[in-house]
């Protein structure tokens, strides 16, 4: 079934922690996370956000009461939590085209399942490689490249 939405967009976990944390790509991240649309997440981003997040917590780099703040904008952002998985023949074929580490392969491939039923979803991420090969799947619109 294919759902008819304007604007849909998967947050990789470099996306999310931009709009998390101040870096290079945190103005647009912010400025994408306010825009209409529907914002997803999978287990597998937020799991990666809650990560660095400990860590960074745990060596000291923030704060806890910064880190607990990034936290509580984790939960109350835009993003709508989807429990999603790809397949194993889309990880199989995808990994033979696009040079990618294990997490970003994960991402593309779950990205571009959910794209046959909404087929205006792109891929939001920071990571050169991944958009690249969001690119080449025909995940990144002209405005979020």
């Amino acid at each position: 079934m294919k759902l008819v939405i304007d604007q849909a967009t998967y947050w990789d976990t470099s996306a999310i922690l931009s709009a998390l944390f101040s870096d290079t790509h945190s103005v647009r991240a912010t400025s994408h996370a306010r825009g209409d649309g529907f914002h997803f997440v999978t287990s597998l981003g937020w799991a990666e956000a809650h990560a660095v997040m400990s860590r960074i917590e745990r060596e000291g780099a923030l704060s806890r009461t910064l880190v607990d703040a990034a936290r509580g904008t984790l939960e109350a952002g835009p993003w709508r939590r989807i429990n999603a998985a790809p397949s194993w023949n889309a990880l199989r074929s995808l990994a033979r085209k696009w040079p990618l580490r294990g997490a970003d392969l994960w991402h593309l491939a779950t990205a571009k399942e959910l794209q046959a039923d909404i087929p205006e979803l792109a891929l939001l991420s920071f990571d050169a490689r991944l958009t690249a090969a969001a690119k080449g799947e025909g995940l990144v619109r002209t405005r979020l490249a």
